[in-house]
């Protein structure tokens, strides 16, 4: 399913969109199937799959250790790929992961395997867009979307620039630093949400993991809002793992819903 659908949908129900990470393989391969049932039916409208790379930049603690047992597991990209086309799923999937791994594959071979397996976007976020014009190219041919991330200390004149290459959605990080769970929600969000005017529809992650704290960010404007790290923290836990995440997922796509 491409994102545009699922999102336009949602905006006919006048919600925001749940996008839901884990880190595939995560704690073993075999589990990552269930983990990924568990959010959906918990309500998550879009699947974040991170093929883990060893030196994860953008990540915190919790995400980089999720990527550490991935790999510990055997989890590669062609065991990622046979993952994620193995997947019974009806919502649309994106793959986060770091250039140095799409560069090894060959970039028209990894979108290949994207479109192959089911991907419908691609979330790299050490290529920067002044640098993307390969793998955007590879991307346009195969209809995938390259998503670009926005941070509270992106000037006007280079949000402008991404937003001219994004497709599928912005990533609003929502402060500054790396991934992880947070108890509140700043108000840099309210402010980077009103700097980007586009109609590509705009997700907020780093730092969200409750209900209330989607809801503040669905009423300052998102399009969807991003949560990995709290989810995360339930598999890292292994305790009732897919009960806890469905719980979850229900919590936070109830403070997606604006009506």
């Amino acid at each position: 399913m491409k994102l545009s659908t699922k999102f336009n949908e949602l905006k006919g129900k006048n919600e925001a969109a749940l996008l839901s990470y884990v880190c595939a393989g995560d704690p073993d391969i075999e589990s990552t199937p269930g983990i990924v049932d568990a959010l959906i039916k918990g309500g998550a409208d879009i699947i974040e799959l991170g093929l883990p790379f060893s030196d994860p930049v953008a990540d915190g603690p919790t995400i980089q250790e999720a990527s550490e047992r991935a790999l510990k597991a055997g989890m590669n990209p062609d065991r990622y790929f046979e993952l994620v086309a193995s997947l019974d799923v009806d919502v649309p999937l994106v793959c986060m992961t770091y250039y140095n791994l799409v560069f090894q594959r060959g970039l028209d071979s990894f979108v290949e395997d994207c479109v192959n397996s089911g991907i419908s976007g691609l979330i790299i976020p050490d290529l920067p867009a002044e640098e993307s014009e390969d793998l955007a190219k590879a991307c346009a041919n195969k209809d995938i979307d390259l998503i670009f991330l926005i941070s509270p200390v992106t000037t006007d004149e280079r949000i402008k620039m991404i937003l001219e290459k994004c497709s599928g959605f912005v990533y609003i990080v929502s402060r500054l630093g790396v991934t992880g769970a947070r108890s509140d929600v700043t108000d840099a969000t309210a402010q980077i949400l009103s700097r980007v005017k586009t109609d590509v529809p705009k997700a907020v992650g780093f730092g969200i993991s409750n209900g209330d704290q989607a809801s503040r960010v669905v009423s300052a404007g998102a399009d969807g809002v991003i949560v990995g790290s709290a989810f995360v923290d339930i598999i890292a836990s292994g305790e009732n793992v897919n009960q806890r995440l469905e719980e979850l997922a229900k919590d936070i796509k109830d403070g997606c819903r604006t009506n």
